[in-house]
């Protein structure tokens, strides 16, 4: 009787799930499918944040989104850059929420909505707007009143103008999935009770807004019904959802890692995403979305942190200015297009698991039809794996899944890139670029200041509105002391909760210090020229974007909290940790606006060769002409050390090149479990030395380039590059399973294994104009340094130069024949190609 009553329960439940969001609603799931006006679909998505572009690229990323085989874009919806200031919203330009949708709508494609508003996402204070700090007897996310007030008056406005504007696919749009708060399991541990109660209480307020479509909390196990609870993570095939009846999403699919200054740039292997995300789809995935599809720029001061970089690339298939990552973007477009194969089997019902060997299986998909589909696996990291699978051997390579979407001939292996790779290259366009300067004050200025006792924290000083504050104070030395007469100076030690600090005695620079992602607070340390009378010690504090996760981020400090101390005076240590501080908010540039052209015209530049260089806290202006084309531009700023840089009074974001990468940058083989770490570039150099500019910021001539030089830079060393792609490559085993030949199969037009083609392809503009290296044997190496292996055919290089010089694309059979014959029989042989792209 027992079990009887359990089975009819889990009867219920089961029913009740699909009830939830079927009826009237164009929008539905069940354990295998999101199912989207009666047809159940395995749904591809790709993060991409508006504000992190600008609405120029929109429509040119969204389309190569879709042509990637992405269904679905998500995004988060960024709550300090909508409301600014309390209860003042602003929906324009790269916050043009409404206009981003709506031509996500266009291209055909889905939205997933991610209203949070908690984006975390490395963003400023993680999309909370920083007046929401000072709200009286706020906590955030936590069972707290005055936020629960202020989130659910955000959410409900992002919600109803959404209504208004018709963008729920109940209402005709594309807005298939929300999501309420962010990855908020991890807190609900920390805070206990309260945090379960705050995540009932956001889950049952989301609901209440009815938007006809289904609701989403990742990492959160706990999530109530009807909420889909979510995965995020590199690898999520280990995951399943809270009830048997909800389908297996995964959020964030890493496709890397941020940057953070002075850290390595971390990049992720194509063939290890692909294996993570058909190692989830053969687990019964039934939605998955690339964090990031196209990173993007963290224009202005929107990096979080802190010491987040101006650049969020993230290794995404779409780098940070809109171009195609290769072979990253052709390889997913590649098992996008197998999985899509597989459908109509994959939303039919659970697979069949079948042991192959030690370390292989199959998973195998069969629907009432009679479609078959299998995913066949080896896990083993370092050796291949013949295996035996409905009568036929199958040869898988180490960490790979062979896709089969009859059940029978191989379309895709994750390990087996058939795409292009290629190579970009940053070609400048601009140089020697004419510089004015104008120096910075070194202290704080009397019109605008203010003093009190004692040291104040930053954030709560300055509200955000700038990354800088002056602390200044008095020391008065005797005329008497032993040091002025020969003795060791005294020593300055002072302790800030971070982020950076530069200290001046008497106007001039006596150190920097600075601290890092990891370990953000600081000391400074040093021996000081001090001289008899009074000195002025100015210290300025500066802020590398605010904390944008842990609990209650809001409280966390910055700036100078002392102690502050003077050693080595004849009385001993001196405290100034309570002596009466000067404040200034900001740089007196700032004030001017000296990034604007109005602004910059306010003061008497120096010119020519008085131009100050390598010389700190110095404002640098210059004009340049926008080249022509469409190819995408930054700013080369390598020989500068770290500020602020505008165009055309428009916010590039931080610079910092003078933070060197510290790092293990080794070889990095895809095979094996991926951690943010596993796979890094850039040591000892710029952890970010391409400035993204954006073509619609420019004018046709007399741009506007200001930078604020903190450290001491050389201003004619920069210039403006266009990014570019500098040569292709294709990289083909000579009997590698290509999607087209298997379609071509499946039509009946051919009775035979098709060979495969390396398709090489230069970008919009350009032409193929040379062959840097050909050979079909046993080549070596990778994209950009390719060499010959023991086995060569001597004609490798005249098929290329006959089928694409002088072309934009070009196809070449990967057959004996046309390299001149066999090189070594009875050696399994590939095709490694470079041709050069202008």
């Amino acid at each position: 009787m027992g079990c009887t009553l359990i089975l009819m329960l889990n009867v219920l439940l089961v029913l009740l799930g699909s009830w939830v969001f079927s009826g009237t609603a164009s929008v539905s799931y069940d354990h295998r499918a999101i199912i989207v006006n009666g047809q159940r679909r395995i749904l591809i998505s790709g993060s991409v944040h508006y504000p992190r572009s600008t609405p120029e690229m929109w429509p040119g990323i969204i389309q190569k989104a879709k042509e990637g085989g992405v269904d679905v874009i998500q995004t988060y919806v960024f709550w300090n850059g909508h409301e600014p200031q309390q209860g003042k919203y602003y929906f324009e330009g790269r916050y043009d929420l409404v206009k981003f949708i709506k031509l996500v709508h266009q291209a055909g494609l889905y939205v997933h909505l991610r209203v949070g508003p908690y984006a975390c996402a490395e963003w400023n204070f993680g999309g909370f707007p920083v007046w929401l700090k000072y709200v009286p007897g706020i906590s955030f996310r936590t069972d707290n009143g005055p936020f629960k007030a202020a989130m659910q008056k955000f959410t409900a406005k992002i919600v109803n103008m959404m209504k208004a504007e018709r963008l729920y696919e109940t209402q005709g749009g594309p807005i298939i999935l929300s999501q309420i708060e962010n990855e908020y399991g991890p807190m609900e541990w920390e805070l206990g009770a309260p945090g379960k109660s705050y995540a009932q209480w956001a889950a049952k307020m989301a609901v209440g807004l009815d938007t006809g479509v289904p609701w989403v909390m990742c990492k959160q196990d706990d999530a109530p019904d009807p909420i889909i609870n979510a995965c995020n993570g590199f690898y999520c095939d280990y995951f399943s959802p809270n009830k048997a009846y909800k389908p297996k999403i995964w959020t964030e699919a890493w496709t890397a890692w941020f940057t953070g200054f002075g850290n390595p740039v971390p990049y992720r292997p194509a063939e290890d995403l692909a294996f993570s995300v058909a190692k989830f789809i053969q687990k019964g995935g039934s939605f998955i979305n690339y964090y990031m599809y196209h990173g993007g720029t963290n224009f202005g001061r929107t990096a979080g942190g802190p010491f987040i970089a101006t650049s969020y690339d993230y290794d995404a298939p779409l780098d940070e200015y809109g171009l195609l990552r290769q072979p990253k973007w052709g390889h997913l477009k590649d098992l996008h297009r197998a999985i899509k194969l597989c459908e109509p089997a994959l939303v039919s019902g659970d697979p069949a698991v079948t042991a192959l060997g030690h370390q292989q299986e199959a998973h195998v998909f069969r629907s009432k039809a009679g479609s078959c589909a299998a995913f066949l696996a080896n896990y083993d990291q370092h050796s291949f794996a013949t295996v035996s699978f409905a009568n036929r051997h199958y040869n898988l390579p180490p960490w790979s899944i062979s896709i089969l979407p009859d059940c029978k001939n191989t379309v895709f292996n994750t390990a087996r890139i058939g795409a292009q790779s290629a190579q970009m290259k940053m070609t400048p366009v601009s140089r020697g670029l004419p510089w004015q300067s104008f120096n910075e004050e070194t202290s704080s200025y009397e019109d605008s200041s203010f003093t009190v006792v004692g040291l104040l924290e930053q954030i709560n000083t300055t509200r955000d509105v700038s990354d800088y504050l002056w602390y200044s104070t008095d020391v008065k030395i005797d005329s008497r002391e032993k040091f002025l007469r020969g003795g060791k100076w005294p020593w300055l030690t002072i302790m800030s909760a971070g982020h950076a600090l530069h200290v001046f005695v008497n106007g001039q620079l006596a150190g920097t210090a600075y601290g890092s992602l990891e370990k953000p607070k600081l000391t400074f340390s040093k021996a000081v020229n001090l001289r008899a009378g009074v000195n002025k010690i100015s210290l300025l504090s500066i802020a590398v974007g605010l904390p944008n996760i842990g609990p209650h981020f809001e409280t966390w400090n910055a700036g100078v909290l002392g102690p502050v101390s003077l050693t080595g005076l004849d009385e001993g240590k001196r405290d100034l940790t309570w002596q009466k501080w000067s404040y200034k908010v900001g740089l007196k540039g700032e004030a001017l606006s000296l990034h604007s052209l109005s602004g910059s015209s306010s003061v008497e530049w120096v010119e020519g060769s008085l131009v100050a260089q390598r010389q700190p806290l110095t404002w640098y202006k210059s004009t340049f002409n926008a080249p022509a084309g469409n190819d995408p531009l930054a700013l080369d700023l390598n020989t500068m050390g770290k500020g602020q840089v505008w165009i055309n009074g428009q916010s590039l974001g931080r610079y910092w090149p003078g933070y060197k990468a510290s790092g293990n940058c080794g070889a990095c083989n895809y095979a094996g479990w991926f951690n943010e770490k596993k796979c890094l570039s850039n040591c000892g150099e710029a952890s970010q030395r391409w400035y993204h500019v954006p073509r619609s910021w420019l004018y046709p001539t007399g741009n506007l380039l200001v930078l604020f030089e903190e450290w001491g830079g050389e201003p004619h060393g920069i210039s403006l590059v266009k990014r570019e792609v500098a040569s292709v490559c294709a990289d083909i085993n000579e009997w590698q399973p290509q999607l087209v030949n298997w379609q071509m199969q499946a039509s009946g037009k051919v009775d035979k294994p098709l060979r495969p083609k390396a398709h090489l392809s230069c970008a919009s503009g350009q032409k193929i104009t040379s062959i840097k290296f050909a050979s079909f044997g046993t080549p070596q190496g990778v994209c950009g340094s390719f060499r010959e292996g023991s086995c060569h055919a001597f004609h490798s290089y005249d098929a290329f130069e006959r089928y694409c010089i002088g072309q934009n694309s070009c196809s070449v059979p990967v057959t004996p024949e046309i390299f001149g014959g066999d090189p070594c029989p009875h050696v399994m042989k590939k095709l490694s190609v470079e041709v050069i792209c202008s």
